[in-house]
């Protein structure tokens, strides 16, 4: 159904919309090739979200040779009037005759009508060329338009024997520079990050994503969130010091503390409780509402084992250092009730590489 050319370009066009990596939130990753007679005459990737989408850019760069040609877009084209106008509208103004996507946009408002928009205006069209590949660059997007949930990816740094700090709750640096640089990385591809209470306390983390190589200045810091069921959070945290925004999850009305925090410019919002504990797919849900494509976890044993046997974690990254800590230590996860081999959470185990002297193992779960 594909010929090798279709899979050049798409790939190609795949690379191009990874330039908009950490940009494009709460909008998809989307790279475009236009192709004329073997030869590309434009390409363009979404850059930032509410400026033009990946074909308009393309359809720019082509001009008047835009005409006749084939458009490899990695993500179907919209048909709907949102922050910008519709590229189904764009691609048959410029006279393209061809267009073949990566995949259909799960986005209900789209969803297989941007295809049949052009189909009608006698476009030839077709889509699931390197699908497998668009649907990964953009899995936290496809997952929010199908499940109302972001996708939740639980970074965890541990010694070889599996602990995430020693018995006196001492845990940095449990790895190496590199490993840092690399977490910030998947900080700032994120649009939020989030911690427990617990964490907090413990730690004072800042929670800001500082890739380096001068990309602060290019992202936007993704939004913080804490869950703090109690409300318990002190008011010199560092993290409601940094810049970008700051959410509170909490099971409580408080009105003079959330009127303190508010007035610093902290957003609290109340949800519901289950067994004294915020109920997660609910927090989850809402985070959705808010447009939350990625959400990057940070947190302690216990947040993190609550939404692992809840279902609510898709992937882990787990960087392992070449040390030892000792069975005093603590572990990776809270799992009470796990006592049976068949109880065992199953894991797929996707990359395996090194960072500077550690290990990242990257893997998702099996659900």
């Amino acid at each position: 159904m594909f010929s090798g050319d279709d899979i050049r370009y798409m790939a190609r066009a795949l690379r191009l919309a990874e330039r908009g990596l950490l940009t494009t939130a709460p909008n998809p990753r989307v790279g475009c090739v236009l192709v004329k007679e073997g030869r590309v005459v434009g390409e363009g990737w979404h850059e930032r979200t509410g400026e033009p989408h990946a074909e308009v850019h393309a359809l720019q760069e082509a001009g008047n040779l835009a005409a006749g040609a084939t458009a490899y877009v990695t993500l179907e084209p919209c048909c709907h009037q949102g922050r910008t106008p519709p590229c189904t509208e764009a691609l048959i103004a410029a006279g393209v005759t061809r267009v073949v996507a990566a995949m259909e946009d799960p986005n209900p408002r789209v969803a297989g009508e941007g295809l049949s928009t052009l189909r009608r205006a006698g476009i030839d069209t077709c889509s699931g060329v390197l699908a497998a590949e668009a649907e990964q660059l953009n899995a936290g997007f496809i997952l929010r338009m199908r499940q109302g949930r972001p996708r939740v990816r639980c970074k965890l740094a541990m010694s070889v024997d599996g602990r995430t700090a020693m018995a006196s709750g001492e845990s940095q640096w449990i790895t190496g520079e590199a490993a840092r640089r690399d977490v910030h990385r998947l900080r700032a591809r994120s649009s939020a990050i989030m911690t427990g209470i617990e964490t907090v306390l413990a730690d004072d983390p800042s929670l800001t994503a500082r890739p380096g190589d001068g990309a602060e200045d290019e992202i936007r810091q993704p939004l913080r969130v804490v869950l703090d069921s109690r409300l318990r959070i002190p008011p010199d945290a560092k993290l409601l010091q940094m810049p970008g925004k700051t959410l509170l999850v909490t099971g409580v009305t408080d009105a003079e503390k959330k009127t303190r925090l508010t007035q610093k410019g902290i957003e609290v919002v109340t949800l519901p409780l289950k067994d004294d504990r915020l109920d997660l797919p609910a927090v989850l849900q809402y985070l959705g509402t808010l447009e939350i494509n990625e959400v990057h976890l940070e947190a302690g044993a216990t947040l993190c084992g609550a939404l692992l046997q809840a279902g609510l974690i898709d992937e882990l990254v787990i960087y392992m250092a070449p040390h030892l800590m000792g069975n005093a230590a603590r572990g990776l996860f809270a799992l009470p009730g796990l006592e049976r081999m068949n109880q065992r959470i199953q894991l797929s185990i996707n990359d395996i590489r090194a960072v500077g002297d550690d290990w990242r193992i990257t893997a998702t779960v099996e659900k």
